[in-house]
């Protein structure tokens, strides 16, 4: 369809054709065709490891991803995203990492992201192994083409014998066909498929997609704490702690203010001193007004904290650390809780917490994310508060066993004779 003809169509005729086009398998085999004819005149010298990076831009979910596989990918290792404005590279990483911006690789269309896919089909003449960075976003219910994008550009890479794998990521129970076909060829085709969840894994399975290897979220893999946030924003805090963040992207759908109020005033009648905190910064879907809605409505209160900022992961599990209980509409924040031994009750809404909830055999911390959610969330706050609580046992139990889950997304990551 041309150019013209497109800008005619209503957004909605858009988007319906978009996903016509993306089902029919047909940008696939032309990512596929520009990556073959690329490799074959460039000649093949692996020595780096290629990482196609989470969207990042202010989700420090995707930040901790990143920084995760940072810290357990040994090696060179080229870094592709699609705006080196947007990346935020520690610079413990950056003598060993290059970073490579391809803008329109996953998300664009047309000459721009066939001229993008040709530049990533040369950057894999340099790579021993790919990894793609699944998380949520593999499943097509978040954007359909780039969930199609990146189960092909894994398939690509593993059809030109490049160790391919796409790391630690969601499955829905509701997966667009488009994408459940493209991720099944990638199986196929020798891609590693890491799910994050035993749920997820299942569901896989269901769907034909083989094989797939059980896994968990790569950010329990992380070793970096920086406790400096929590030293000042928490000094002279002698009363245990709670962690409250509210979701920007669930503010979206429904107003929250009324619920979490609930929740903290529960929170400090128990005795806890309540920190409420940003995840996201972004203007669209970000948590920091939705945060802020809470504090207005709170006022000024002598055990009531907030952070102006979004803290960088490191410091978030400084923080985490020292907390006693997490709510949150955010997961990596309760995946950094839980890693501490720290009960994170959390809002579900997209069919990704339960598996990770089933990692550590506690359902009751996952919230169903509907309005009038305060009265689920007190009553599993008195349930898991106690320090001798069946669910904290029961985290404590199951961490070293998710541990060792989450190093399985980089076993063998280690580039053959890179320098580290």
């Amino acid at each position: 369809m041309s150019t013209g003809t497109m800008e005619l169509l209503t957004g909605r005729a858009q988007r319906v054709w978009r996903r016509a086009v993306v089902g029919s398998g047909l940008p696939g085999l032309v990512d596929r065709t520009i990556i073959r004819a690329q490799l074959r005149t460039a000649p093949r010298r692996p020595r780096t490891h290629l990482l196609l990076a989470a969207p990042g831009g202010g989700n420090m979910g995707d930040q901790a991803l990143l920084e995760a596989l940072l810290e357990n990918i040994g090696g060179l290792l080229t870094l592709v995203v699609p705006d080196r404005e947007g990346l935020e590279l520690p610079e413990a990483f950056r003598r060993r990492v290059e970073v490579l911006e391809i803008p329109h690789l996953v998300y664009g269309t047309g000459a721009e992201h066939r001229a993008a896919v040709a530049r990533f089909g040369r950057a894999l003449a340099e790579a021993a192994h790919l990894s793609v960075v699944g998380a949520d976003v593999m499943d097509g219910r978040y954007s359909l083409p780039a969930s199609v994008r990146r189960s092909t550009l894994a398939t690509a890479a593993a059809r030109a014998g490049v160790d391919t794998r796409i790391i630690g990521f969601s499955w829905s129970d509701r997966p667009r066909v488009a994408a459940r076909r493209s991720l099944a060829a990638a199986a196929r085709s020798g891609v590693h498929l890491l799910l994050r969840d035993p749920i997820s894994a299942d569901r896989a399975r269901r769907d034909g997609i083989r094989p797939v290897e059980d896994a968990a979220d790569v950010v329990f893999a992380a070793r970096t704490v920086d406790g400096s946030a929590a030293d000042t924003l928490l000094r002279g805090v002698s009363k245990p702690v709670a962690l409250v963040n509210v979701s920007g992207l669930l503010a979206a759908r429904f107003d929250q203010t009324e619920d979490y109020l609930a929740i903290v005033e529960h929170l400090l009648r128990r005795g806890l001193h309540v920190v409420v905190l940003a995840h996201v910064a972004r203007t669209d879907g970000g948590d920091q007004a939705a945060c802020a809605a809470v504090m207005t409505r709170l006022g000024r209160r002598e055990d009531v904290s907030s952070l102006p900022t979004v803290l960088p992961p490191a410091q978030v599990r400084g923080l985490t650390a020292r907390a006693a209980i997490t709510v949150t509409g955010r997961m990596h924040l309760a995946v950094m809780s839980l890693m501490n031994g720290v009960p994170a009750l959390t809002l579900a809404s997209q069919g990704k917490v339960e598996g990770l909830m089933q990692l550590f055999g506690t359902p009751q911390l996952r919230i169903e994310a509907a309005p009038g959610f305060s009265a689920d969330v007190i009553e599993v706050i008195d349930q898991v508060l106690p320090g001798d609580s069946a669910a904290r046992a029961s985290i404590g139990r199951a961490l070293p066993g998710v541990v060792s889950l989450a190093g399985r997304n980089t076993a063998g990551l280690a580039a053959p004779g890179a320098e580290e």
